[in-house]
């Protein structure tokens, strides 16, 4: 009974709770419902800690900087090898080679005697370039009648490197160069002038192609063909052409095997005689190894002279005692010199007409020290033994002919010769500033096979060379020559020895303006008359002057716009 009153009430009591807010809630029908926000809460990273790149400076280093510097020697001395032969006295300018691009050189001297030389380059591109050449020279002396001479030439020389970084080059070349045949006794003979002339007209053309780097198989190549024409006043001529395919293949940056490949024909066509044919073939073939301290070139070469065999031995190497300071150098080398009449004329120009054509055949031994220090002196010493097989020795015509006059020189061969040598040079460079060199070569000849004495060789021989620049724009230079006179077969076909001079010339260069320098040169000062060809005076002193124009400014880089 209470349980039903509880409920009763209970009832009631929400009934009315119910009541109540359904009455509220009409008294505000249009009141909005709202929110209060009373806190905001936002989510946010704790901020990291920067870290600081603080650069240490870099630790004083108050040392000097030593740089080295390999300079290279120029050690190559053929153990035969006469002066350069003209009546003129030796090198009539003895400046080498002139540093201006864009010239023009004139001059005149004594023994009526007029001088030209102009050079021209031309780079079309940054890996291309063209040079062009021309010079003029002549005299005539006054003492002995007809001694005169003259040299014309000119040669262009082009090269290009492409886009794979391989070069292709090219040069032609003219000379024409006349000598008079004035070396008889003029008061017992007589000749016309046209029967005395001796004039050699020649044309030389190169071409080549190599690669600077090597391929991706490691081999450099550098084919290479060379042809010549050359031909006298008497309609005889001479064709040559000589062809040469090197290869190497690095094995490493120390090893590296080569193999060659070299040809080289003469046809010589007298004009009253068979035609003349020389040819020498070789497969070059050697293994190269060096590094730091030890340089070995090992190799043979198979060789045909004509139909005769040869192997010849190729052996090089250079020991390093003392850095660059002291190298140690050993050899055992053979070569050949070919046999033609282009090249015996250029040894002995009042040559007669060679019968026969032989080439010769050079064995050299050799051991010795060189080197280069306080990075401005060098030096180079050895000694060695040399066999000469078929030299050609050169003697006055009336040797087989008593009734000659003996103006004309023929070659006689030798079938082996044999020389103790002994060759120096040393010398000091400072850049462009002063250089100053000498060179020293002597042959010791033991007997001859053939022939009674080793006829118009010069067994010893002393030069000397310097270049110094005085001022900004002052130049001098000096050179001096002395040999040992050789031996000549005299009319009674007995021996008999020249005199051995001493030849000085000395030179002066001076800037007047930019564009103009004049120059002063003067050849045998001590005025000393010897005969490098028996019979044959050279001029005594002469001097030359004149002036040089260099266009280089007025001249401008052909480039594509």
């Amino acid at each position: 009974m209470q349980t039903r009153i509880y409920i009763t009430r209970l009832s009631i009591i929400i009934s009315g709770i119910l009541f109540l807010y359904t009455s509220a809630k009409a008294q505000e029908p249009s009141k909005k419902q709202t929110i209060e926000i009373t806190s905001s809460f936002k989510p946010t990273l704790k901020d990291a800690a920067k870290i600081n790149f603080n650069a240490a400076p870099p630790v004083p280093d108050s040392a000097r900087p030593k740089f080295k510097y390999t300079i290279p020697v120029n050690s190559l001395a053929l153990a035969y090898q006469p002066a350069a032969v003209t009546p003129a006295a030796l090198h009539i300018d003895s400046t080498g080679s002139w540093s201006a691009t864009n010239f023009i050189k004139l001059g005149y001297g004594n023994f009526q005697t007029p001088y030209a030389q102009a050079g021209l380059t031309l780079d079309n591109k940054p890996n291309s370039s063209l040079n062009i050449l021309g010079h003029y020279i002549s005299s005539k002396g006054s003492a002995v009648p007809r001694q005169q001479y003259a040299d014309a030439g000119a040669s262009a020389y082009g090269s290009t490197i492409n886009a794979n970084n391989q070069e292709l080059y090219g040069k032609l070349g003219l000379s024409n160069k006349a000598y008079y045949l004035y070396g008889y006794d003029q008061t017992a003979y007589t000749h016309s002038k046209n029967e005395l002339l001796q004039r050699f007209l020649g044309i030389d053309a190169n071409i080549g192609f190599r690669n600077i780097d090597p391929t991706g198989f490691g081999l450099l190549y550098h084919p290479d063909i060379k042809v010549s024409f050359f031909n006298d006043n008497h309609s005889n001529r001479e064709f040559n052409v000589v062809g040469d395919v090197p290869l190497e293949k690095k094995i490493s940056d120390e090893l590296s095997i080569k193999l060659g490949i070299n040809a080289d024909y003469t046809q010589f066509s007298p004009k009253s005689s068979p035609s003349i044919n020389n040819f020498i073939f070789t497969v070059p073939i050697a293994i190269k190894f060096k590094n730091e301290s030890l340089s070995i070139h090992g190799g043979a070469i198979p060789s045909w002279d004509n139909s005769n065999f040869k192997l010849l031995p190729d052996l090089m190497a250079d020991v390093k005692l003392s850095g660059e300071e002291a190298i140690l150098q050993f050899g055992w080398l053979m070569h050949y010199d070919k046999g033609s009449y282009q090249r015996w004329a250029s040894l002995n120009p009042y040559l007669a007409l060679p019968t026969t054509l032989f080439n010769t055949r050079i064995n050299e031994t050799y051991g010795g020290l060189r080197g280069t220090f306080l990075e401005k002196f060098f030096y180079n010493a050895k000694v060695g033994l040399v066999q000469f097989y078929n030299m050609p020795l050169f003697v006055n015509d009336y040797a087989t002919n008593i009734l000659n006059d003996g103006k004309t020189f023929v070659a006689l061969k030798e079938d082996k010769l044999n020389a103790f040598q002994i060759h120096g040079e040393a010398g000091v460079v400072q850049a462009e500033d002063f250089s100053l060199s000498a060179k020293f070569n002597w042959l010791m000849f033991g007997k001859q096979k053939t022939q009674q004495q080793p006829w118009g060789i010069i067994p010893r021989e002393l030069s000397a060379a310097l270049r110094w620049k005085i001022l900004k724009d002052l130049w001098f230079k000096s050179d001096l020559f002395f040999f040992e006179g050789a031996k000549y077969m005299n009319r009674s076909l007995g021996s008999e020895t020249a005199r051995s001079p001493v030849d000085l010339n000395a030179g002066l260069e001076f800037r007047v303006t930019k564009q103009f320098n004049l120059w002063l040169q003067a050849n045998n000062i001590f005025n000393n008359t010897y005969q490098r060809w028996n019979q044959y005076e050279i001029y005594g002193f002469n001097i030359m002057g004149g002036i040089v124009f260099n266009f280089d400014s007025f001249t401008k880089p052909l480039t594509k716009q």
